[in-house]
């Protein structure tokens, strides 16, 4: 009962002296200036006062050892095991196609014609998905060909008169320059039609804008575009409209990685891929490209890491990557929550023996990294130590204690 008395003394009184400190502050600077010095005055109470209550509870187990260990505190432990320890950045990210394409014409559109594909059909690359209406173009191939015939008439008819002309100079028949005009005729014709020739091209190659084609293989995965409507490379980019195709086969995960990590994250680094959704445990990959630049706006860069093909896979899908930065083999671990602090360093309590009784032993330790409720004890704890799980905020180095057992 006295044991309690003086704890809810000690509770009270700092409380006190904390409620004082907040309204003493006057001012940002000098009140949290204040603050920490009344803190540290407070600190030192307290560690007078456990000096205190520890030296009345030896004088009673000296004077009355039955009460002595009836005031024992019970507590729970756990023995400190080596073991692996990893450490992961956790970062949101979500699941892209590398084979994804939209659909668009080459040339600048036109109304279409005719849909040879559905939604959700699989297609090859280089396969015909619709046609443009090529009326137009096509009359222009007509054209460029009319116009490539007559020339070969002229043509033909040009080298005949040129020809004969040629026969009747070599006979002294005739003038010279009958002979250079009929040449300069056949040259002019040869020159046109080579141009017609390569516009009957130009008009074919414009009537074959009229077929689009699949860029890559995959399935059809939006399909926007109605017969009768004008379809062109502006409409095809447009959101929620064209023909999208996307190839699964070739999946990865997009994040954007914070800069203050820029030293930790690496091409090669080994990834965990979480999809919720997918009902299957994470998926193992590595880093496979890792931005080079830092967004001006998010502060961040962006790594990808490539996915197995699945079905439960879908472009835009929510996903976590854990990206493993740091890992040690065994490593003394231990949770994260026993871990307590005070004006020196950080510490744990440990069971030990002393005598005939079991007795609380404050430790310090240096932490390392932690992660998922696990730290990583770098020193002051080896292994094998018994460490107070429950109970361990309220006991003092040299309390007795016990589990109860």
């Amino acid at each position: 009962m006295k044991r309690i008395f003086k704890i809810l003394l000690l509770t009270f009184f700092v409380a006190a002296v904390v409620a004082s400190c907040g309204k003493g502050a006057k001012g940002k600077n000098n009140g949290t200036e204040e603050l920490k010095t009344k803190l540290e005055k407070l600190k030192k109470e307290k560690s007078k006062l456990e000096t205190d209550i520890r030296k009345l509870e030896d004088e009673i187990a000296k004077a009355d050892p039955k009460a002595a260990q009836q005031a024992q505190k019970l507590v729970a432990i756990d023995t400190i095991r080596l073991q692996n320890f990893s450490h992961y950045i956790e970062l949101q990210g979500k699941i892209d196609a590398e084979g994804l394409a939209y659909v668009a014409p080459k040339g600048q559109g036109g109304l279409v014609k005719a849909i040879y594909v559905k939604a959700g059909q699989r297609v090859g690359k280089g396969q015909l998905i619709l046609k443009l209406d090529d009326a137009i173009a096509r009359q222009g191939v007509i054209a460029a060909q009319q116009q490539t015939g007559q020339l070969k008439a002229r043509l033909e008819q040009a080298q005949t008169v040129y020809q004969r002309y040629q026969n009747l100079w070599e006979q002294n028949i005739g003038s010279e320059m009958n002979v250079i005009n009929a040449k300069a005729d056949v040259d002019a014709l040869s020159a046109q039609l080579k141009a017609a020739q390569a516009q009957v091209s130009v008009a074919q190659e414009q009537a074959n804008m009229s077929n689009v084609y699949a860029e890559i293989g995959g399935v059809i995965d939006q399909l926007n575009v109605k017969v009768g409507e004008f379809f062109s490379p502006q409409s095809a980019a447009m959101p929620q409209s064209g023909i999208r195709i996307v190839n699964n086969s070739n999946m990865k995960i997009v994040t954007n990685v914070p800069e203050n990590y820029v030293a930790r994250v690496k091409k090669g680094d080994k990834v965990k891929v979480e999809v919720p959704e997918s009902g299957k445990p994470a998926f193992p990959s590595i880093i496979n490209v890792v931005g080079v630049s830092i967004d001006p706006v998010t502060r961040s860069f962006t790594a990808e890491a490539k996915l197995p093909s699945d079905p439960v896979l879908k472009p835009n899908q929510t996903a976590t990557m854990k990206i493993l930065d740091y890992e040690i083999k065994s490593a003394v671990t231990i949770p994260v929550n026993v871990v307590q602090s005070d004006e020196k360093s950080k510490y744990v309590y440990v069971m030990e023996k002393s005598g005939d009784k079991m007795i609380a032993r404050k430790k310090t330790v240096t932490v390392g990294e932690t992660y998922d409720g696990i730290v990583e004890i770098k020193t002051g704890l080896g292994g094998g130590e018994l460490i107070i799980t429950e109970g361990y905020q309220t006991v003092y180095d040299g309390q007795a204690i016990t589990t109860g057992k």
